[in-house]
């Protein structure tokens, strides 16, 4: 029987053990850090190093955290497994993560914790948020080749009934991730704002992310350029569907949430088993008014063509949110029935951008 690690790993694609393996010969030879510097040869005093063999200035990425106070701080994070929970506050701006190797596969960061996860000092259970491995607050973060995972599995736990299980949670504004993975089954990512009335704006790009249920949902004016969202089979279920790409959850007022462009959707699931996206509503903002764009980009055969979004609550109706799609392509974008496939005129294509989406903001 596979430990969850290795089955997570097995259902990755490129599996999180590879993480594991031999550094790359560019990391080689007692540089953990390549060409980013070292304890010995720092770019600048805002340059912290974090290596799990003791290298660096820390052992554990959250260590790092709590010793970049201020803001405008770099860490760069040596390839391992960094196997915690990470808590980045909202006075840490300006934060930038660095996987020092440049490949998102050698540098891990993962933890298990699921919504039904019991709290150890018996308060109750973590909740969606609380399952979240790294949470990150602060407004212009930046994170470039790293891995975020949960590796938490149903399978390992059949008597929860919260499974949610966050991979990363990103809150603040004028974030950005380039070159990223995200890997779990529900809840993968949680693209969200600090409050109803904070108007988060977020870039992912040239990112994956994998996962079944939700796996990419929440609250942000987020744009995802160039990712690749990769749906995976689910063993316990016998008839579709599998679950749902996306779930955002945009506050009434802000006239932007998730905005996909040039990007693919592929998986594992068969054909037609997988929603492109439903509305979430929670019952904390029943004023959220959820919106999705899909542009430009290739969907995969998994992707149910006759009814491609979902309904998650009783009253919130996808018809009467925010679902586009303009210019998509592949046997998962095929429109068998219209009614179900609302589309932009080119002349509304023209305000789905990022420029649109970011204002002055130019990640």
């Amino acid at each position: 029987m596979p430990t969850r690690r290795r089955a997570l790993a097995l259902l990755a694609g490129s599996a999180t053990a590879l993480a594991l393996a031999a550094a790359p010969p560019a990391l080689a030879h007692d540089r953990p850090f390549g060409r980013h510097g070292s304890p010995a040869r720092r770019r600048d005093r805002a340059t912290l190093y974090v290596d799990a063999h003791g290298r660096g200035d820390h052992t554990t990425v959250q260590a790092a955290v709590d010793a970049a106070t201020g803001t405008g701080h770099t860490l760069v994070i040596a390839p391992g497994t960094y196997r915690e929970t990470v808590d980045i506050p909202a006075g840490r701006t300006g934060l930038t993560l660095i996987g020092a190797s440049g490949d998102p596969r050698d540098t891990v960061i993962v933890y298990d914790n699921a919504n039904g996860t019991p709290r150890p000092d018996g308060s109750g259970t973590y909740g969606t948020s609380g399952s979240a491995t790294v949470t990150a607050r602060p407004a212009g973060l930046t994170a470039r080749d790293l891995t975020f995972a949960n590796d938490w599995l149903r399978a390992d736990h059949p008597d929860y009934a919260g499974t949610q299980a966050v991979a990363v949670k990103v809150t603040g504004d004028r974030s950005a991730f380039f070159g990223c993975r995200f890997l779990g089954h529900q809840d993968t990512l949680y693209a969200d704002s600090a409050s109803l009335t904070d108007f988060a704006r977020q870039y992912y790009r040239d990112c994956y992310v994998e996962g079944d249920v939700d796996f990419v949902f929440g609250r942000a004016s987020a744009v995802l350029d160039r990712c690749h969202f990769r749906t995976l089979t689910r063993t316990d279920l016998a008839a579709p569907p599998y679950g749902f790409v996306f779930a955002p959850s945009t506050a009434g007022a802000d006239p932007h949430g998730f905005l996909v462009l040039r990007s693919r959707v592929t998986g594992t699931a068969p054909d037609g088993y997988v929603k492109l996206a439903r509305p979430w509503v929670p019952s904390s903002d029943l004023t959220a008014h959820p919106m999705l764009t899909v542009r430009d980009s290739h969907l995969g055969a998994g992707i149910d063509t006759d009814e491609p979004y979902g309904t998650m609550s009783a009253g919130f109706p996808w018809q009467d949110q925010r679902f586009a799609e303009y210019r998509n392509t592949g046997p998962g974008a095929r429109v068998t029935v219209p009614a179900n496939r609302p589309q932009l005129t080119r002349a509304e294509a023209r305000d789905h951008t990022p420029a649109a989406w970011f204002g002055e903001w130019r990640p």
